[in-house]
């Protein structure tokens, strides 16, 4: 195990956002909701203390638990605060892979000749780095593959420094005591495949053979086998994963079969999924629609377009189309959504030969001032056709 990767995890990250630029919030049971303030989402330690669970309606939570504080997410504070915490690492380490926008991997092999302390005594640097300048709460666990780190991590969150660390001398036992669905990448249809074979927890699974597991799930079950005995199969590194997707879907403030208040919701999620694509430069090459009914039933329609795209007022056209295929009055939605795929890079897109080069230009010029708005006087600052305040 002569391999050291950190998984850096922040504590209940969108509450402590919110308790960072508001801190007579901390020590106090808050719980953030999620869009339209539908649920919950995230919960500081004395929330969950209080039997608040993770996806509690907030109708049921402020009703059962009215002693707690509940905050509509903003997402534009979390994605600024993650940015931060992301930054801050790749100042201290010269590995960082991100994982999720309150994740990330963390190479810390060879650093310690550069702190002069060992690895544990690193990531409690790292650690008080992070609350000191961003007052962000992190978990730290640390092993030789990343699945063991994330299985560290989660120890990490119930020990007295925040640091957890798994290696050859506590690795058995670790593993006899992490229930099979407890493991990173196993999810619930797959934890019911392993408990019928027999396997119950992660000390089972690696004493499987490599035959049986390929067998039985694939190369991702050796995979997880190798990871889980400290061999890094998939190793942290500094390249950035570009999406072949985009997706923006949100329940509806209220249940509706309103044609004109569906199309709102619609076209605010077209702006910002295009606002998605051109700040990673690229475009689409299809478009979806997603409706949902109030009884979970979700209807979708796609079209491929034939060149790629990434100006709202051209995309929101084939967009409506599709909404005038799959939309009934009759039918009460829940929720809307949009969907961008076959992303096309911007240095790898196609010059059409019969394209309208000047006015694909002032497309692109239009697109840029749209963001500039943005950037400048807030989000939402440019509102297109159908969008209302509601929104």
């Amino acid at each position: 195990m002569d391999k050291i990767i950190a998984l850096v995890d922040c504590d209940s990250f969108f509450v402590s956002c919110e308790q960072a630029v508001n801190p007579e919030l901390k020590n106090k049971p808050v719980c953030v909701l999620s869009n339209r303030d539908g649920c919950v989402i995230a919960r500081s330690r004395e929330a969950k203390k209080m039997g608040i669970r993770m996806g509690l309606p907030y109708f049921m939570a402020k009703s059962d638990f009215p002693g707690a504080i509940y905050l509509s997410g903003n997402h534009d504070l979390y994605r600024q605060t993650s940015a931060k915490v992301m930054n801050l690492l790749r100042e201290l380490t010269p590995t960082v892979e991100v994982y999720s926008v309150d994740e990330a991997f963390v190479d810390l092999t060879g650093l310690e000749r550069l702190y002069k302390k060992n690895s544990l005594d690193i990531a409690r640097h790292i650690r008080a780095e992070i609350l000191e300048k961003i007052d962000i709460p992190v978990s730290i666990g640390l092993s030789s593959s990343k699945t063991l780190a994330k299985l560290a991590s989660d120890k990490a969150k119930n020990s007295l420094d925040g640091v957890y660390y798994i290696g050859a001398g506590n690795l058995m036992d670790e593993l006899k005591h992490t229930p099979v669905e407890d493991i990173w990448g196993i999810g619930r249809r797959l934890s019911v495949t392993m408990r019928k074979n027999g396997i119950l927890n992660a000390y089972e699974l690696v004493q499987k053979s490599d035959k049986f597991l390929d067998n039985l799930v694939g190369v991702h079950g050796l995979e997880m086998k190798h990871e889980l005995l400290g061999e890094m199969v998939s190793p942290v590194t500094n390249e950035v994963k570009l999406p072949k997707s985009i997706q923006r879907t949100s329940a509806l403030a209220k249940f509706t079969s309103d044609k004109e208040y569906l199309k709102n919701s619609i076209n605010y999620h077209i702006h910002r999924a295009c606002v998605n694509l051109r700040k990673i430069n690229a475009k689409t090459l299809e478009v979806g629609l997603l409706l949902r009914t109030k009884d979970f039933k979700v209807f979708t329609e796609k079209e491929t377009l034939n060149k790629s795209v990434d100006f709202e007022l051209e995309i929101s056209k084939r967009i409506f189309a599709l909404f005038e295929k799959i939309y009934n009055p009759k039918i009460t939605y829940r929720s809307t959504g949009v969907f961008f795929d076959k992303l096309v890079y911007n240095d790898a897109s196609q010059t059409f030969l019969f394209s309208d080069t000047e006015k694909d230009e002032k497309k692109d010029k239009l697109s840029k001032c749209f963001d500039r708005l943005e950037a400048k006087f807030g989000k939402n600052i440019i509102q297109t056709g159908f969008i209302t305040k509601d929104i």
